[in-house]
């Protein structure tokens, strides 16, 4: 049986950008919306919900051990103390990550996922052969599809998201961290690290 890989090949910063305007320029003319609308559209994904959002959270959990121990009893209590919340994550559960349990997350349904930290799932997510791959060998799915190899001494916990409860990862502090802000320690979260399929960037 041919396994379908999720890496897929990288394209350049400018490729994206091409492309984005591209439709942007299309949605436009088609009428469909207007450069205000499409200003503002990027402006709620870029700074209202998605995964800023959730690094956020992160980067607070890690700073504040009282938030953090909020955080773990109930997730949606937490981040709405931070006004974060709303469609798709009426109920959520963060789950952390440590040197010796790691945490992924998949909706084996169909994409159930938390938007209000997150953002829109990524397509990976969606795809079949992610959501049969990582409950049935997780580890050689991270490390095969996502470059991620954990340590054969950690355990790896998949959780199952549904349509009542939707989870996400607290990832692991990263060393060298220490002093730094909150909002720089935010910029060190990654989607990815959040879905459990990726780390956070180094300090």
């Amino acid at each position: 049986m041919t396994r379908v890989n999720l890496v897929h090949t990288p394209r350049t910063e400018e490729e994206i950008t091409a492309r984005v305007k591209a439709i942007e320029s299309i949605l436009i003319e088609k009428g469909l919306m207007s450069e205000a609308g499409v200003d503002r559209f990027a402006e709620i994904y870029e700074h209202e919900v998605g995964p800023n959002l959730g690094a956020q959270v992160v980067a607070k959990a890690w700073t504040d051990p009282d938030f953090k121990a909020r955080l773990l009893k109930d997730a949606t209590e937490a981040c709405a103390e931070l006004g974060i919340g709303g469609l798709q994550g009426e109920h959520m559960i963060a789950v952390e990550n440590t040197p010796a349990i790691h945490n992924v997350v998949v909706c084996s349904l169909c994409s159930c996922y938390p938007w209000p930290v997150l953002g829109l799932p990524p397509n990976w997510f969606k795809s079949m052969p992610y959501r049969a791959r990582i409950i049935r060998e997780p580890r050689l799915c991270l490390k095969e599809d996502f470059r991620l190899d954990i340590p054969a001494e950690t355990e790896i916990r998949v959780w199952d998201s549904n349509s009542e409860i939707r989870y996400w990862v607290i990832p692991q502090r990263p060393d060298g961290s220490e002093g730094m802000s909150e909002d720089a320690l935010a910029g060190l979260v990654t989607r990815d690290s959040m879905i459990g399929t990726g780390l956070t960037r180094t300090a």
